[in-house]
């Protein structure tokens, strides 16, 4: 099975997107880069958003990347991930970033394996705040093999 297979086999959806105030998706070079996609889960990681909810949250962000490299590429096949960053809105002593983003990293590796294409680098920070308070925001970088 193609990535593009296995996306749309865990039910991602892909949908043509209308351009907005910025690029979701941009090409330079042999690269993809993402602008930042933000969770539709509102909230504090650590003050009333559990690590589980917002490892749904990431996952919802990188769906929604996932559909703007496919918007831009035209498929998700032909690609390796290189890079994600992910953001975490996180209360003070909130310490679980990395098992929060592991549900936008676990996508790529069902989609891409985690080994291969699939394996990337990956930050996971915690923030005082995210824009419009969303519990999550998530921004990736692909190589177009």
């Amino acid at each position: 099975m193609t990535p593009q297979q296995r996306a749309e086999g865990l039910g991602l959806v892909f949908e043509k997107q209308t351009p907005g105030y910025l690029n979701l998706c941009i090409r330079s070079g042999n690269h993809l880069l993402s602008s930042g996609h933000v969770s539709t889960m509102k909230g504090k990681l650590g003050a009333g958003v559990t690590t589980e909810e917002g490892y749904g949250a990431a996952r919802d962000c990188m769906a929604k990347i996932l559909n703007s490299v496919w918007n831009m590429h035209g498929t998700l096949d032909g690609l390796k991930v290189i890079k994600v960053l992910g953001c975490v809105n996180s209360a003070p002593e909130f310490i679980e970033q990395h098992l929060v983003i592991n549900g936008a990293s676990d996508l790529l590796h069902e989609i891409f394996g985690k080994t291969g294409d699939g394996f990337h680098a990956r930050s996971a920070l915690g923030f005082a705040s995210l824009p419009t308070g969303v519990a999550v925001e998530v921004e990736a970088i692909f190589e177009i093999l």
